[in-house]
Parts: C-alpha cells; sequence; structure tokens
C-alpha cells in the first residue's frame, strides 16, 4: 500500500500523536499551578471554624485577655495552635479584639487606668473599642475576631481587619 492511498499520512499521525501528548503534559503542570492560585480565593469564602473561648457571664464591659487554642490540620500536618484575644461586652454586643499589634505584630496590653491598649515595641496605641490613636505607628485599628454566643459560651471564629 502507498501512502496515498492512506487518509491520514505517517508525518499527519506523528503530528497529531506528539500535539495530543503535549497538550496531556502540559494540562498536567498547569492543573496543580492553577489549583495553587485558586485554592486561596476558594477558601476565602468559606465558613469559619468557631472555637470556644468562655462563658458569657464571666465577661464585663471592661476587655479581660482571653487564652485558647484548637488543634489545626495542614494537609498532614496537625499542631496545636494557640491565639488570645481581648474580649468584653459593649451594651448586649460582644467584642473580641486581637492582642497582636497592627504595627509589627507586637502584643498589646489593655492598661486600665488610661482605658487603651498599649503596644511595648513602638509606643502604639489603641482606644478600648481597638481604634488606634492618630499620630502613632499603628496605622490602622486592632483586628476583630468573629463572635459567636450560643447558651450561654463565647465563641471565636476568624480575625477580621478594620478600617
Amino acid at each position: 500500500m502507498s501512502e496515498k492511498e492512506h487518509k491520514v499520512s505517517r508525518r499527519q499521525f506523528l503530528t497529531y500523536t506528539l500535539t495530543g501528548v503535549g497538550g496531556f503534559m502540559a494540562a498536567g503542570m498547569l492543573m496543580p499551578m492553577a489549583r495553587f492560585a485558586l485554592d486561596p480565593a476558594l477558601k476565602a469564602g468559606a465558613e469559619s471554624d468557631f472555637h470556644y473561648v468562655c462563658e458569657l457571664d464571666e465577661l464585663t464591659d471592661e476587655p479581660q485577655r482571653f487564652v485558647f487554642s484548637y488543634d489545626q490540620v495542614d494537609a498532614w500536618y496537625e499542631s496545636e495552635v494557640q491565639h488570645e484575644a481581648y474580649i468584653f461586652r459593649q451594651g448586649d454586643e460582644v467584642i473580641a479584639l486581637s492582642s497582636a499589634c497592627t504595627h509589627l505584630g507586637c502584643t498589646v496590653a489593655y492598661q486600665e487606668d488610661q482605658n487603651e491598649f498599649a503596644c511595648p515595641c513602638h509606643g502604639g496605641r489603641f482606644e478600648m473599642d481597638g481604634n488606634n490613636v492618630p499620630n502613632l505607628p499603628p496605622q490602622r485599628p486592632l483586628d476583630r475576631y468573629e463572635v459567636l454566643v450560643e447558651d450561654g459560651r463565647v465563641s471565636l471564629g476568624q480575625v477580621n481587619q478594620q478600617t
């Protein structure tokens, strides 16, 4: 049989085959990269997990420091994560502020005599509601936790930036 009797030449067959194999190889390399790039965007809208911190009766109108921990699983690695928050009541609302300074991440401390949070690293200060004092290093307020109160139990979710 000659080449003219075949509808596909050897050269065309090899071109089609190599193009198909190359396409599969490219897809195999691009899929993990696309998943890596899109995964944070897909998780951003997911509901956060809430972790029990304290009883509602323990809270006052003055911020109190609470340390809480939970197990975190990252792929195959499981670890215990520890966070702390300043939690207080403002009327009927429960407010939970992160203890990390928004300037460089140092741990702030609540000073009762001045009704404000102070950062020991660079002299940053925050008002009791978490707003930063103007003209000092922190450029934005303390971050707030999502708060869930059910059956007299206070649980905290993810941390959200305030603007």
